[in-house]
């Protein structure tokens, strides 16, 4: 997997299998992560993060339950083909992300009225 990172906000109130697990589902939902695109081991996205194997094996379970990626011994974490469905964006990954926003534009000053023109505007430059 190289590209799009995985952060773990350490301060914040979802857990970080949690976290993993729906930023790496919009990651593939959205298609930024490409079907076959060989995601790290366990291990290593662990040691990446500094998290115990266990948290990264948990949101891979949860992501593999939910038929986003595949494991296979030898051919390692992949991501899985995905139904034309599947192109909805993960509710919880974009309220984390609207959270991050929200925070960080906080941070900056901003009130709710700044925030929202700020999306607003955003959106008026998408193609």
């Amino acid at each position: 997997m190289s590209g799009p990172i995985i952060r773990i906000d350490t301060s914040s109130h979802v857990p970080p299998y949690e976290q993993i697990r729906a930023q790496l589902a919009a990651l593939i939902t959205s298609r930024r992560l490409p079907e076959g695109e060989r995601l790290p081991t366990v291990r290593q996205l662990a040691a990446d993060l500094g998290l115990a194997p266990g948290t990264v094996a948990r949101a891979y379970r949860e992501l593999e339950a939910a038929s986003l990626i595949t494991s296979r011994r030898g051919a390692g974490t992949r991501v899985a083909s995905l139904p034309s469905s599947a192109t909805a964006p993960d509710p919880t990954a974009l309220a984390e992300l609207a959270r991050r926003f929200v925070t960080e534009a906080g941070k900056l000053g901003a009130d709710r009225e700044i925030m929202l023109e700020a999306v607003r505007k955003a959106l008026d430059q998408l193609p």
